[in-house]
């Protein structure tokens, strides 16, 4: 099981942006401590401007993990990554179901209209 702390704060969009990712990309069972920063003005201090900040066990930090490519990376150096649901996510369709005309992939969602 992975275990990983996520600093926050309430009502954090990029925070619940990593959770999704998280969830989609880790390839294992996750076990996810949330630290509210607001409650502590040194954690305030030190991540006030950095949310969220994901932590692993040895205190390895990641600053803009609700990009898919940073969090991709930094799981796959601790063999964390689902490779094939990054892929999914990465590369486009092989053609063998039928594409929309004007359609755009963008980070595993189609997107109408160019």
């Amino acid at each position: 099981m992975i275990q990983l702390t996520l600093y926050t704060t309430s009502g954090c969009h990029l925070c619940e942006a990593l959770e999704a990712w998280l969830g989609r990309l880790a390839n294992e069972e996750l076990r996810l401590a949330r630290v509210e920063v607001a409650e502590d003005e040194a954690l305030v201090a030190a991540y006030g401007t950095r949310l969220p900040v994901l932590a692993d066990a040895a205190g390895c930090e990641l600053d803009g993990g609700h990009e898919p490519e940073r969090l991709a990376a930094w799981l796959a150096d601790r063999d964390w990554l689902d490779a094939a649901a990054w892929r999914e996510i990465t590369q486009p369709p092989d053609g063998g179901g039928e594409r929309r005309r004007g359609a755009v992939m963008r980070q595993g969602r189609r997107y109408l209209g160019g």
